[in-house]
């Protein structure tokens, strides 16, 4: 099974998320790039692992937390390979960032 996929969205954000960690802690900048990416074979094999959170987001979007980091996934289940939308700080007002664009 193919690992689920970045969009150009959730790239920015990873990379937002690692410049930023990596100014005080390189390594764990690196164990955040590799838990995402042990994430993405994850949701993969398990599309529908994440959970459902009609209340931010309509279904097939889904919410994988990520181990050891307090970040989200944000992902289209129903996509082949599943579709990383975002990766998101827990501490985000998620209807805020999910929301639609004014």
């Amino acid at each position: 099974m193919k690992p689920a996929v970045l969009s150009p969205r959730a790239r920015r954000d990873l990379i937002e998320a690692v410049r930023w960690i990596a100014k005080d802690n390189p390594a764990a900048a690196r164990a955040l790039r590799h838990s995402v990416a042990r994430a993405a074979q994850l949701l993969g094999q398990f599309p529908s692992i994440g959970r459902l959170r009609e209340d931010i987001a309509d279904p097939p979007v889904r919410f994988h937390v990520l181990r050891g980091f307090p970040y989200l996934l944000v992902y289209d289940a129903d996509a082949s390979p599943p579709r990383i939308l975002r990766i998101l700080h827990g501490a985000r007002d998620l209807p805020e960032v999910l929301g639609p664009s004014p």
